[in-house]
């Protein structure tokens, strides 16, 4: 049995709440750029650069960077808890996992402060 030490909110009710709010701020994020992109067909790096000077589109690109961060969290530690089990790869599996989750953890973070140094220009 997987215990409940490294999931997001240790409980599956709030892990899923937390897998469709992301999704909805990630779904609603990319629906505004996808406008963004259609209503300015000839996007140059001014009119680029001048959208992501707004302060609300940097806020509303950090929530979609939060958001994403979540997202992934909850979804490899729920692949993690899934598919590396004792069954599947045999006694080792624990540490298989616990390193599979470190790695993501450490991947996530990285891409987080990445994010955040590249919005807000740090």
């Amino acid at each position: 049995m997987v215990t409940n030490v490294t999931n997001f909110s240790r409980s599956g009710l709030y892990d899923w709440m937390a897998q469709r709010v992301s999704a909805v701020v990630l779904a609603a994020y990319f629906l505004f750029l996808l406008g963004y992109l259609i209503a300015n067909p000839g996007l140059e790096y001014a009119q680029w650069h001048e959208l992501y000077s707004a302060n609300w589109m940097r806020i509303f690109s950090l929530l979609a960077l939060v958001a994403l961060s979540v997202h992934a969290w909850v979804g490899m530690w729920t692949i993690s808890t899934d598919y590396l089990t004792n069954m599947a790869i045999g006694k080792w599996a624990t540490g298989v996992r616990f390193l599979f989750q470190a790695g993501c953890g450490i991947a996530m973070f990285t891409f987080f402060v990445w994010g955040v140094q590249i919005l807000w220009g740090i």
